[in-house]
């Protein structure tokens, strides 16, 4: 546990610094809104301002981050599950018809636009686990952050990337 405030807004300064581009790309991951995006970063800043009153070390200053992150968006999406689209699972994602105009002419930008809005249809734990594969964070830390075995991580991120690439390619082929 942290002794003083002072330890706590050091924790706090610390890992803003170190992972504070991380929790933007998590946030813009979660929500499309840009106005809604920044108050769900300032929701994790602040619930990662308060977690440090009981870090206590026992695992990295990363797992501790992506965690807390991790839970805020969570909760965020389970709160507002009655007003959000609909969350699939990998296996309805990979069945569902693309909707994305896939010409090669887009720029990366859109590519990354696109590959966004798939990762958003996704469950919360496979959006979770995804993430924080793309953020390089090691199957052993996503599953002390996410509860799962690290095998099971390993092979979620397989077919998590294997459907996405599908999904993405599908849409650069057919377009819509």
């Amino acid at each position: 546990m942290v002794d003083t405030a002072v330890g706590q807004d050091a924790l706090y300064g610390q890992a803003s610094a170190s992972y504070g581009a991380a929790i933007e790309r998590l946030a813009r991951a979660y929500e499309p809104d840009p106005d809604k995006r920044r108050d769900l970063a300032q929701d994790i800043h602040v619930a990662l301002w308060r977690s440090f009153a009981g870090f206590d070390g026992r695992c990295s200053l990363r797992t501790w981050v992506y965690r807390v992150a991790h839970n805020v968006v969570t909760s965020e999406v389970l709160r507002r599950r009655g007003k959000a689209p609909a969350l699939v699972s990998l296996d309805v994602l990979a069945s569902m018809p693309d909707g994305h105009d896939g010409e090669r002419a887009a720029d990366r930008h859109m590519a990354l636009e696109r590959l966004l809005a798939l990762v958003q249809t996704l469950d919360p734990l496979d959006r979770r686990v995804i993430l924080l594969y793309l953020e390089d964070v090691d199957a052993a830390s996503i599953g002390e952050i996410t509860g799962l075995s690290a095998g099971n991580v390993a092979t979620k991120v397989h077919r998590i990337k294997q459907i996405l690439s599908r999904r993405f390619h599908q849409g650069v082929n057919h377009g819509s």
